[in-house]
């Protein structure tokens, strides 16, 4: 089995491992903390020879992502990362990545968004991108993060998708912890990964055309909706491409969660991010009290996977949603996507809906145990946890 060099690597090491084994032909980034180290070690890859891609220094994270643009519009595997307000001021031409159908793929480095500063994890800039067309993938480790980036690439270069990803993983807890991680080497990489120049380019000297004209209300509508058909396909290639990665590594996320002890739980706390670690250790705890209890981890956020989520949660009593995000005057972007899950399958679970770990607080597994005690007595309203 492949995948069986093990390397000492931190979260953002991993991402540049995963762009090398990808064999990207145009990196593009500006520097931003937590995200730097992802960048500096793609230019040592490039400047040693071991990746042959050309890097594009810019004076703005809105030119990194307008030059991938320009890059991927061509045919180019393109790569990019960026964090908390890197990501906001890109955030104009990550819509039109999305919307020219670009499978451009970039790491990002949650952080908490100012004022005031803050470099520590929050999902809040993760979450600024519900709604954009990229697909959107979480990474809770090192491991996951090579993995999840290498996926994108198969999902968004699918003939059937060709639309942007991205994969998310908390500041520091991640980006800057040093864990062991299975990588593949670019030839076997190779043996995953779509064919490079399998898709079709937008532009190309053979048939001159334009990017990005003016459509009247027809046109637009017809390409939004062609867009929305691809995003519906982007669950089952997902599924697919991470089969195909399982049987080469044994890392197997086709599932798009991961649950613990969630066979016989009347209650689940769902999550994702670096966190889970700790929920998992309260399900423990809790087990220890004869309390029926489960953790589910979300790999897939965009699409939301609404029908295998479902067959995670038909029979639950009570789901605990935790989101590390900042929110006000709603509930929070994990507990709002369950509450449509409830609604549009007719459940009769309770919702309990929290907010933790804001501004890179650490969350440890006696919070978990505290909001599933909550959980049984109050009536689902939304909890900002605060110690």
């Amino acid at each position: 089995m492949a995948g069986k060099e093990r390397l000492l690597l931190t979260g953002n090491y991993a991402a540049a491992y995963a762009a090398r084994d990808a064999d990207v032909d145009v990196v593009s980034a500006y520097p931003i903390t937590p995200q730097t180290t992802v960048i500096e070690k793609i230019a040592d890859f490039i400047a040693s020879g071991e990746l042959n891609a050309k890097f594009v220094r810019v004076e703005s994270e809105h030119s990194a992502m307008a030059a991938l643009i320009g890059a991927s519009s061509v045919g180019a595997r393109t790569f990019t990362a960026t964090s908390a307000h890197g990501l906001l001021y890109m955030y104009e031409v990550v819509w039109w990545a999305s919307g020219a159908r670009l499978p451009i793929v970039m790491g990002l480095v949650t952080r908490a968004l100012g004022p005031p500063w803050s470099i520590w994890s929050e999902h809040a800039d993760f979450y600024t991108m519900r709604d954009s067309g990229w697909n959107l993938f979480f990474a809770s480790n090192a491991q996951e993060v090579y993995d999840l980036l290498l996926i994108s690439y198969g999902v968004s270069e699918n003939q059937e998708v060709i639309l942007p990803s991205c994969v998310g993983w908390d500041a520091f807890e991640v980006s800057h912890t040093y864990e062991p991680v299975s990588v593949l080497g670019r030839e076997e990489a190779s043996r995953f990964l779509p064919p490079k120049g399998s898709f079709k380019p937008s532009l190309s000297s053979e048939e001159p055309g334009s990017l990005g004209n003016l459509a009247y209300p027809p046109e637009y509508l017809d390409i939004r909706h062609t867009m929305r058909q691809a995003s519906d396909k982007v669950l089952g290639v997902f599924r697919e491409a991470a089969v195909r990665y399982a049987k080469l590594t044994g890392r197997d996320y086709s599932g798009m969660y991961e649950c613990y002890r969630c066979e016989d739980a009347d209650t689940i706390i769902v999550g994702m991010g670096s966190i889970m670690g700790e929920a998992y250790r309260a399900v423990d705890n809790l087990r220890d009290e004869d309390m029926k209890v489960g953790a589910l981890k979300l790999w897939v956020y965009r699409p939301f996977p609404y029908e295998e989520l479902y067959k995670a949660v038909q029979n639950v009593d009570t789901i605990v949603t935790v989101s590390r995000s900042s929110v006000f005057g709603s509930m929070s972007p994990i507990g709002l996507d369950f509450a449509s899950l409830i609604a549009s399958r007719g459940l009769d679970a309770k919702i309990a809906d929290y907010v933790a770990g804001v501004g890179g607080m650490d969350v440890y597994a006696e919070d978990f145990v505290g909001m599933v005690k909550d959980a049984h007595k109050n009536t689902g309203r939304n909890v900002w946890w605060v110690r």
